[in-house]
């Protein structure tokens, strides 16, 4: 899926700013075809739950309605005209002036609907039904409860199976844009370490029009190293410059579709010449053996909630960068299509995770929840939607020379009966995808131990979440590391050809709660446990990566064990450091 971006050929308009918004009841009869009339000012990007007050608000279970006109100078109808959404969290339908047009489930990955059809010169009313309901055939997964009190009508909590507050609504951009009628429809392309690249283009192209590709060093030179025809190719350069985290250096293949008297498309698109592989000795990039250095982290801000906000974007990169890391996951859930491009020209790595968290209903993060144990496989009904959102986050990220690996789900019931062969089929599709073949592995948990995981054998390499010391011998650092170190010799003695990538590791720490004798919860523990961990890592060669858990301190629904969300973040929600950045920092920027 190509990125909507402007050429001389294709004009993108931004429909962000201010939407009508309305809450439905759970009964409210609603009606497409008639313009809202009882509604609230709401920012559309933006997570819609912290922009008014009360729980009620907030914590509302089901759909929702967003609402704006735009008007279109006939000039656009023209063309063909392509509504795109970022996201829409979880499920939508779309409508053009009272019409149906489009319907997507899955909240983390874009969608787009051809409306050329239902609009007029003039103004135009654009409607989104969106639906923020979690349960067994969802990603993420969670659970509808109805509740009885005495003397109160019946309502409806809907508890999620993750730990990380259900932000919902338009939490991307939205754009208009239009391509000439026959146009380019997407492209893949790829570059290895000694210059050799390949493309394919798909377009809906006639007899009469032909395809032709240049290769561009970045923007600014608009020297022409290849010149190819046709749909596919290939070709080579010399001395080419490596995409790397130190020099993040970005071509550009200018793929153009003209007919005998005009050109019809032209999009340009990046990308970079590198090999990211995983050996029995650890993790490679370009030939050299690489460590990975950095976090988990959320798209999380005070306000915008899980909205997109470019500012923060930057700042969290800038931040990572200044700490010395070269890597984060998208834990948990894919992040935006602009944060992707921002790693790219920023040579920050990332394993990119498809939504599937809380794929257990006998474990949650908060373990207030309850569920099934045992039953997660034969509960669960999200193997079709699974395999989707792993093709959909393929198509949109395959070209990114940031995304070295993706991971399949975090934290599933790998332990239980039945997810072998769930997963089985899952990581085949990513593999059959992938142009890039890129590595696969799922995160687990405390409960999926090198004699019970079921789905280590299909990783390429090992990621691990442990909390040794937090949720377990919490307080006693030097049995924690006990533990952890016999658990790691075990899975290397078990898998000795997978490296293993510390995924989460970590300890909620208050901001300006100190301690001499560091408690749990004082910024003095946090760093404790954090220099434990990484000393560990330190003596096991076969460790290639620690990402800490996590980046910044972010929300997650109420709870006694969670005091205004998590604080295991080593900066404060607003990006302020707690002790253990210090610490960190001084330990990622001498570390190569």
């Amino acid at each position: 899926m190509l990125y909507p971006i402007m050429t001389e050929s294709r004009v993108v308009c931004s429909l962000d700013g201010v939407w009508n918004f309305k809450l439905l009841d759970r009964d409210e009869d609603y009606d497409a075809g008639q313009p809202l009339t009882d509604f609230v000012s709401m920012p559309v990007p933006c997570s819609y739950n912290d922009i008014y007050e009360g729980r009620s608000f907030r914590n509302h279970v089901g759909k929702m309605v967003y609402e704006r006109t735009v008007q279109l100078a006939g000039a656009l109808l023209a063309e063909r005209l392509v509504l795109r959404f970022g996201s829409v969290t979880h499920c939508a339908q779309v409508y053009i002036n009272g019409t149906f047009a489009a319907a997507h489930k899955g909240g983390f990955l874009p969608f787009e609907v051809e409306i050329g059809n239902l609009v007029q010169a003039g103004e135009n009313r654009i409607t989104v039904l969106a639906d923020n309901v979690v349960d067994d055939s969802t990603l993420p997964c969670g659970r509808l409860v109805h509740r009885q009190f005495p003397g109160l009508p019946e309502s409806i909590e809907n508890l999620p199976n993750f730990d990380f507050y259900n932000y919902s609504g338009i939490m991307r951009p939205v754009v208009l844009y239009t391509t000439p009628k026959t146009y380019i429809q997407d492209i893949t392309v790829m570059g290895g370490t000694d210059g050799a690249f390949s493309y394919e283009v798909r377009c809906s192209a006639t007899a009469e029009t032909e395809v032709s590709v240049e290769l561009l060093p970045g923007i600014g030179d608009d020297t022409v190293l290849f010149c190819g025809r046709g749909i596919s190719g290939s070709g080579k350069i010399e001395n080419c410059r490596l995409w790397n985290t130190d020099d993040p250096y970005l071509y550009r293949l200018r793929v153009t579709l003209a007919d005998r008297e005009n050109v019809r498309d032209v999009y340009t698109e990046e990308f970079g010449f590198r090999e990211f592989c995983v050996r029995r000795d650890g993790l490679w990039l370009n030939g050299a053996q690489i460590y990975l250095k950095g976090f988990g982290k959320h798209e999380d801000t005070a306000v915008h909630g899980r909205g997109f906000c470019e500012a923060y974007n930057v700042k969290d990169i800038g931040l990572m960068k200044w700490m010395g890391a070269n890597s984060f996951r998208t834990s948990h859930y894919p992040y935006s299509e602009e944060m992707m491009r921002l790693c790219d020209r920023e040579g920050i790595l990332v394993i990119d995770e498809v939504p599937a968290v809380g794929l257990h209903t006998g474990f949650t993060a908060t373990g207030l929840l309850g569920g099934v144990p045992q039953g997660t496989w034969k509960t669960l009904q999200t193997a079709e939607h699974h395999a989707d959102v792993i093709r959909d986050l393929i198509a949109r990220d395959k070209n990114h020379p940031c995304v070295i690996a993706f991971s399949i789900a975090n934290e599933p019931a790998s332990e239980e009966e039945g997810a072998a062969e769930y997963f089985a089929p899952l990581f085949a599709l990513a593999r059959e995808t992938d142009p890039q073949r890129r590595p696969l592995t799922v995160v687990t948990y405390g409960g999926a131990t090198p004699e019970s995981c079921k789905v280590a054998p299909l990783c390429d390499f090992l990621m691990i979440n442990r909390y040794n010391g937090w949720y377990d011998t919490e307080g006693n650092m030097p049995g924690a590391v006990a533990l952890l170190g016999d658990e790691l010799e075990r899975f290397h003695s078990r898998y000795p050809d997978k490296p293993i990538v510390f995924g989460e590791f970590g300890a909620d720490a208050v901001a300006g709660l100190h301690d001499v004798t560091g408690d749990l919860f004082s910024e003095e523990y946090q760093e404790e446990f954090i220099r434990a961990y990484c000393e560990l890592s330190d003596q096991k060669s076969y460790v290639c990566g620690e990402h800490i858990w996590n980046f910044a301190d972010f929300a997650t629904a109420e709870n006694i064990k969670r005091v205004q969300g998590n604080k295991k973040g080593v900066f404060t929600r607003d990006r302020k450091p707690k002790k253990a950045v210090w610490y960190l920092r001084d330990r990622w920027t001498g570390l190569k």
